[in-house]
């Protein structure tokens, strides 16, 4: 197997009445998403042509609907690789975004075609709308066939933009290969087949919807999308789960969350669910127990990594109990993909456990094998920096990735995560990097200097800055224009002047340890 459209085409076959993927009110079945992808990608040649050798990106933006799936369906078929971009997010910052990405092309659809027009395409770059496909009986199949046969397993899928610590937005590619190897082992671990009904909280352009999407399509399983706003109203989601016979989640703990801290178990059960996944966050003990504790048979499973490793490098399966204020580990590596820890002098730690601390020595995790994705598009500099030749192989050529994460063992020989090495954090799910929020916020003439930090204890941006007087609408406001808004501070604060350390550096640790009183 070579290519994911395999995935779709197969379950076309088996299961083509099934309905493939669904929103609150559309619905697909593959056969229908297959024929729509393909009269996609018909589109796209014919408005872009073959090319060969290279594979080019095509932009899509869209609402999170059950077109989006053969939107990006349909860019594959074209020979092209997709990238996701947040229909919510500011005009500026998708225009930063493509600087680097220089899209051939941007898929919308009507209700966003005004928005489409208004970004800076590369030269000859065109805006395509998803209404002029043709119909199933034009299909261009010879056109398509012709693509097909020169695609290769390390061309590019997708490519998923993640914050940037200099505030240009980094875009991780991820090829067919490592979405099958990725895929292989998510289905197998978790037993993902055609009687599983996926419920989708994630936005399509975060890493972690990539699991429901492609092991839904290689399966034959139903992929309904939740309804963001239902996650306002815990028993309005119950209901709707219950309502679609949804049976596996992987969500980011925060949405776990609202059903433990609202404790709806009370009001309402949800006797269809049987896998709870969660990756993205730290996940609270004290709320997974009291899933657990409302379904004592459901598997939960503690899934870690970044957007680089396709999704996913280790994973727990929650096994034995723990105490509400006893952290999860993050277990170990995922079939055929390989982790390893260094120390700060590149030295291999190993799990020999410090009998007084109970844990091994800390260091950064590494990433090995087919999940690790090919690097960052247009972006030498970066791409150079996290992957890099295996310092352990001394021999042959061997990229691996530098996670940034500092981890240690537990006496069980399970990895546990400490904490981010840089600026980057984990917040409401998602990985950002502080330095975005900054850069942001440096369009704002009054600011003489600026700092974002992160209380990882009560999960909040914090924004220092030194200047004249804002209202914090103002700060909200000028940030929001360059950010999405997950990344928006939930705390601003005024400073005298800005703390520095003996290296002359903005004093980020004191910040953070003292904002609240200074």
């Amino acid at each position: 197997m070579k290519n994911v459209l395999e995935y779709l085409e197969h379950s076309a076959g088996l299961y083509s009445d099934k309905v493939a993927i669904a929103d609150v009110e559309n619905r697909l079945t593959y056969k229908e998403l297959k024929e729509q992808a393909q009269c996609i990608g018909s589109l796209l040649i014919e408005k872009l042509g073959v090319t060969f050798g290279m594979t080019n990106p095509v932009a899509v933006l869209m609402d999170k609907c059950a077109f989006s799936l053969a939107a990006f369906m349909g860019v594959v078929y074209s020979g092209n690789f997709y990238v996701v971009i947040d229909a919510e997010m500011p005009v500026e910052r998708i225009n930063t975004i493509f600087e680097a990405l220089l899209p051939v092309a941007v898929l919308t659809d009507t209700a966003h075609m005004d928005k489409a027009k208004k970004l800076k395409l590369s030269e000859g770059g065109i805006v395509v709308g998803i209404e002029d496909a043709p119909k199933a009986s034009d299909i261009q199949s010879d056109k398509l066939n012709q693509v097909r046969c020169n695609m290769i397993d390390t061309d590019p899928v997708y490519a998923l933009f993640t914050s940037g610590s200099t505030g240009v937005p980094k875009g991780a590619v991820v090829s067919h290969r490592n979405v099958i190897s990725y895929t292989t082992w998510y289905t197998d671990t978790f037993g993902i087949d055609s009687d599983t009904v996926f419920g989708n909280q994630t936005p399509f352009y975060f890493s972690m919807s990539v699991s429901d999407v492609y092991s839904s399509l290689s399966s034959g399983a139903t992929l309904q999308i939740i309804p963001k706003s239902l996650f306002s109203f815990p028993i309005k989601l119950m209901e709707f789960m219950n309502e679609r016979k949804i049976n596996t989640i992987y969500w980011v703990p925060s949405a776990l969350c609202i059903i433990a801290n609202w404790k709806m178990f009370q009001y309402a059960s949800l006797p269809h669910l049987k896998k709870v996944l969660f990756a993205g966050e730290v996940m609270p003990t004290r709320q997974l127990n009291y899933w657990i504790e409302n379904l004592p048979d459901a598997t939960f499973a503690n899934l870690f990594g970044p957007t680089e490793t396709t999704d996913i490098c280790t994973y727990y399966v929650v096994n034995r109990s723990f105490a509400d204020d006893e952290p999860l580990p993050m277990g170990n590596a995922c079939n055929n993909c390989s982790v390893f820890v260094l120390d700060e002098a590149g030295q291999l730690v190993t799990p020999e456990i410090d009998t007084e601390t109970g844990y091994s020595r800390e260091g950064e995790l590494y990433a090995r094998g087919s999940f690790v994705a090919m690097g960052y598009y247009g972006n030498r500099e970066k791409t150079e920096a996290a992957f890099v030749q295996n310092p352990l192989n001394d021999k042959y050529p061997e990229l691996v990735y530098k996670t940034g994460d500092l981890v240690k063992y537990n006496q069980y020989g399970e990895l546990v995560y400490i904490t981010r090495k840089d600026f980057q954090i984990k917040h409401m799910g998602y990985r950002i990097e502080l330095g975005e929020v900054e850069a942001a916020a440096g369009a704002l003439s009054g600011i003489k200097a600026c700092a974002a930090v992160f209380d990882a204890e009560k999960d909040k941006i914090v924004f220092v800055y030194e200047g004249r007087k804002y209202d914090d609408k103002e700060i909200i406001d000028g940030i929001g224009k360059r950010v999405p808004h997950y990344m928006l501070p939930n705390v601003i604060v005024r400073i005298k002047s800005m703390p520095h350390n003996q290296n002359g550096k903005i004093d980020r640790k004191w910040l953070t340890a003292n904002y609240e009183t200074v």
